[in-house]
């Protein structure tokens, strides 16, 4: 038999064409990823740029890009953003990440912890075991934006008003652009787990030291008139477009107690607070609106009265009332109970 041919050995020229090609596949991506960098900076400062332009005041300390090759990591150090109504937001360190597949999507996380200023109640410091944020659909009305936090503390600085929530498990809030077909609106969804609350009124009572849920399901409309240069003038310019809130689904939830919005329609006044009715299902209603009677928050006969109202329309272990928000006041039934939510503060 003869003996079998040897193998041919790879020509060098094909090593060298295929080692060629991997240089300048990986140089072509380096200098995309270099593009990338650059662009992401630019954007960056003509944003903050456009921002200070309308009012805002926004900055940071010292700025890194990085992530290469498959990323971009840019890392804000002691980042922070205020509007002339005196809304702020602070982070000592505030990191980013987009995937160059996915350059308009981004996560957002502040592991150290985060600080938001009230105009008029001062600062909230933010502390937490996760504190993380998603933003995309950048040409959107609105992006779309998502907010996550587990095991979130709220510590008012030294001097400050108190903030009506101290601790919670877990902080979800989503906004979302409504699909084309629907118009110009907007979804928005909040939800709050487990959380130690400071109330006062009517929702104090109801919840006392039990620990709280919260969870709000409602549509913005006219979305895209809500432009300013601060909090105050983008809600008057939306409520001058004649924007509301539908609310879909929401409640509170204290033990077994409950505030159950089943459905309703808001606005904003001109005095800056909540108007509009909401269609409310109560639980341990009538106790609530009596222990408010008795401790003076109200005449007892008035809590009589609603209690009698909330009564009469019973059904099981719930009561459905209507809760107006009408001329600054809060409502319900016949009864005042508290001010109306305030949205911004009026100049």
């Amino acid at each position: 038999m003869p003996d079998p041919s040897a193998p041919r050995k790879l020509s060098r020229l094909r090593l060298y064409i295929v080692f060629g090609l991997f240089l300048v596949l990986v140089a072509g991506w380096s200098a995309t990823w270099v593009w990338a960098r650059g662009e992401t900076q630019a954007r960056m400062d003509a944003g903050a740029e456009m921002l200070r332009r309308a009012g805002y005041e926004v900055g940071w300390k010292a700025r890194t890009v990085g992530g290469y090759p498959f990323r971009l990591n840019v890392t804000l150090t002691e980042a922070r953003i205020r509007d002339r109504s005196g809304w702020a937001l602070e982070a000592p360190k505030l990191e980013g990440q987009a995937f160059m597949h996915a350059p308009t999507t981004w996560v957002l996380a502040a592991q150290d912890g985060l600080t938001f200023t009230r105009p008029v109640g001062g600062p909230v410091a933010v502390k937490g075991k996760l504190i993380r944020a998603s933003l995309s659909h950048l040409t959107n009305t609105p992006p779309n934006l998502s907010f996550e936090g587990v095991e979130l503390t709220f510590t008012p600085a030294p001097g400050a008003n108190p903030f009506s929530l101290q601790t919670a498990e877990r902080v979800e809030f989503h906004l979302r652009q409504a699909p084309s077909e629907v118009g110009d609106e907007a979804g928005v969804w909040l939800s709050v787990k487990n959380g130690k609350a400071q109330l006062s009124g009517l929702l104090g009572r109801i919840a006392g030291d039990k620990p709280i849920s919260v969870e709000w399901d409602g549509r913005i409309s006219k979305i895209s008139a809500v432009r300013g240069s601060d909090w105050p003038s983008a809600v008057r310019a939306w409520s001058q477009a004649g924007g509301r809130m539908s609310v879909k689904r929401g409640g509170l939830t204290a033990g077994d107690a409950l505030i159950g919005v089943n459905s309703g329609s808001l606005g904003v006044g001109t005095d800056g607070r909540a108007n509009g009715v909401l269609d409310v299902s109560l639980r341990q209603a009538p106790r609530a609106l009596s222990a408010l009677g008795q401790t003076g928050t109200i005449p007892a006969d008035r809590a009589e009265a609603a209690a009698a109202v909330a009564q009469a329309r019973e059904t099981g272990d719930l009561a459905r009332a209507t809760l107006n928000f009408e001329a600054g006041q809060t409502t319900l039934g016949p009864v005042a109970i508290a001010p109306a939510p305030k949205v911004y503060e009026p100049r």
